[in-house]
């Protein structure tokens, strides 16, 4: 692997890469995404379980991050102990421990939806906890990514969807949507702003903290990259 890691010791590993990171957990998958994510984001890291995924795909993972309940012997056996990085508190999710140990210009997250109702809000809820992570979490149909304070621009098609949903209390303005963000009060029990559309190909999203995620159709999967990246 090319990219330079750096380690922090005890079970807060500091895990820093020069290039994009597929990290990869335990849900659902499909080989043809697997290969699409690994083309954008080339270092294989694992959320746990994940690692059963990429062993089983051929691919022996960079890291495995997590309390390590989930990985099965067979898959413990096949990674070296060094990329092993255990972190036994049971108060976050494999998804948010990983989220915390890594650095790298963009984190591309597959297998963390379409499986558990409730999975896919912990996941929600981590992307906006670390807004300040460039990560992207694909899903079948759909890639989200939590806006971070200030400004996101994204190139869009007119009438492509874009779909805001607040985690917090926010306030933002825009340029280029159908429904405008300007004059609102957004709150996950309030005014929210799903199934919103490009109006224009230039859409320029602010808001005034973090909170907010959004989600666009996978097609525009590398738009969204372009917009978070570091």
């Amino acid at each position: 692997m090319k990219s330079p890691l750096v380690q922090c010791p005890d079970q807060c590993p500091g895990l820093h890469f020069c290039d994009g990171i597929t990290l990869v957990g335990g849900g659902p998958a499909s080989a043809r995404d697997l290969a699409l994510a690994l083309r954008l984001a080339p270092v294989a890291v694992a959320a746990d379980g994940g690692a059963d995924r990429l062993i089983a795909a051929g691919i022996t993972p960079t890291a495995v991050i997590g309390d390590l309940d989930s990985i099965s012997s067979a898959a413990l056996a096949r990674v070296p102990s060094e990329r092993l990085h255990r972190i036994a508190e049971q108060d976050s999710t494999d998804f948010d421990k990983a989220l915390r140990a890594l650095t790298a210009p963009v984190i591309l997250g597959l297998g963390f939806t379409g499986a558990r109702m409730d999975h896919g809000l912990a996941v929600l809820n981590s992307l906006v906890r670390h807004a300040e992570k460039p990560c992207l979490v694909l899903g079948p149909k759909d890639v989200a990514f939590a806006l971070p304070a200030g400004e996101t621009r994204l190139r869009l098609g007119p009438g492509d969807r874009v779909s805001l949903f607040p985690f917090a209390r926010v306030t933002g303005t825009s340029l280029g949507l159908e429904w405008p963000l300007d004059g609102h009060v957004f709150a996950p029990d309030g005014f929210i702003a799903t199934s919103n559309r490009a109006s224009a190909a230039d859409v320029v999203l602010r808001v005034d903290q973090p909170g907010m995620v959004a989600i666009l159709p996978r097609n525009r999967l590398r738009q969204a990259i372009r917009a978070v990246s570091r």
